[in-house]
């Protein structure tokens, strides 16, 4: 009878041994212990290519038009992350804001050569996270080296806020992104809302302009000039990024303001006999356009305060109350995350960077 009670006692103790481990794997399988965070994700570049990038960028490398994607980096506030330096067009004065945005790139090396393809062997020297680019084959070529490579394009004037939205991606910072083209497009309604109303044979003919070469540089001017309530004189409907004339073209089109691309071609143009008789120059309305992190009447991420400063300059008594020095001010502020001085806001806005 013993036997037979300690063999029971010891099926029992089995049984709740049994019994334990089948409600601890059953915990288990109910609440299985979280993950960790994936340490990568994946985005779309505006080719269609799916590019893996971590999770948190900590070194970005800009390869092209290194100017203009540096600025989308700073509209993030991300600059103090470029690890590369200025490209040789873009290492004098009169690009200094980048280097005022981003002090480190003063001492940094190039990441390219003359024709703007990239350089393999200090982008592995340099390791970054990524690179953005505005070129495929760039991309592609940077690829295959191992570096993430995101291609980005701007060819139509809206195509900013595509950009940004994927930029926004690469740095997680989506609403960022949203807040940029939200602002974006508030400025073309505050706007719009005053030179809607203006007619068309009411409006001042517009010339975009680099003096010495005879061209309008850019073709993004096409959309500026006419947001603020200009007309362009150069708008054939063209398609090609720049376009070239003849002095005889220039007085045919006769502008009633003229836009130079730097301060200096102000009084060339004023001491130019060529242009004496064009009506902008006999009303003193020559101007050359800001200078920030690019020149504002190229492709710049500094697109809505081009279309507030050209509306100013167009229009000057209607308005009045724009205080474009506060907007100036504020915008850095808010994107690039950079105070601006007095001084600085109105060199910015002389275009004497």
């Amino acid at each position: 009878m013993l036997y037979s009670k300690k063999r029971g006692e010891v099926a029992l103790l089995l049984l709740v041994i049994l019994l334990l481990v089948m409600t601890a794997l059953s915990g288990c399988g109910a609440a299985p212990p979280k993950s960790a965070s994936p340490a990568s994700h994946t985005i779309t570049d505006m080719a269609g290519q799916k590019v893996t990038l971590p999770l948190k960028i900590k070194r970005v490398a800009t390869v092209g038009p290194v100017p203009v994607l540096n600025g989308f980096v700073f509209a993030f506030g991300e600059q103090k992350k470029i690890v590369n330096g200025l490209p040789l067009f873009a290492r004098s004065k009169r690009w200094k804001y980048q280097t005022v945005f981003a002090p480190q790139m003063a001492t940094e090396p190039t990441m390219q050569g003359a024709n703007n393809q990239p350089n393999i062997e200090e982008l592995l020297k340099i390791n970054p996270d990524v690179v953005l680019t505005m070129d495929q084959r760039s991309a592609e070529t940077i690829r295959k080296s191992g570096i993430p490579a995101v291609y980005l394009s701007w060819t139509k004037p809206e195509d900013v806020k595509t950009v940004m939205k994927i930029v926004g991606e690469v740095f997680n910072k989506e609403a960022v992104a949203q807040d940029y083209v939200k602002y974006f497009d508030n400025v073309l309604k505050q706007v719009q809302s005053v030179v809607g109303r203006i007619p068309q044979e009411k409006r001042p003919k517009v010339l975009y302009c680099d003096v010495k070469t005879l061209t309008e540089p850019q073709l993004i001017a096409e959309w500026w000039i006419p947001a603020a309530g200009g007309i362009s004189v150069t708008d054939n409907g063209r398609k090609t990024e720049s376009i070239s004339f003849s002095m005889e073209q220039v007085l045919k089109w006769n502008p009633d303001i003229l836009i130079v691309t730097d301060p200096a071609e102000i009084s060339e143009v004023y001491h130019d006999p060529r242009f004496s008789r064009i009506k902008a120059v006999i009303d003193k309305k020559v101007f050359a356009a800001p200078m920030g992190s690019s020149i504002w009447a190229n492709r710049t991420i500094e697109q809505p305060l081009t279309v507030l400063w050209a509306a100013k300059t167009f229009y000057p008594e209607l308005f009045k109350n724009l205080n474009l020095d506060k907007d100036v001010k504020e915008f850095y502020a808010h994107f690039f995350k950079y105070t601006l001085s007095d001084n600085q806001v109105k060199e910015i806005l002389s275009g004497q960077a």
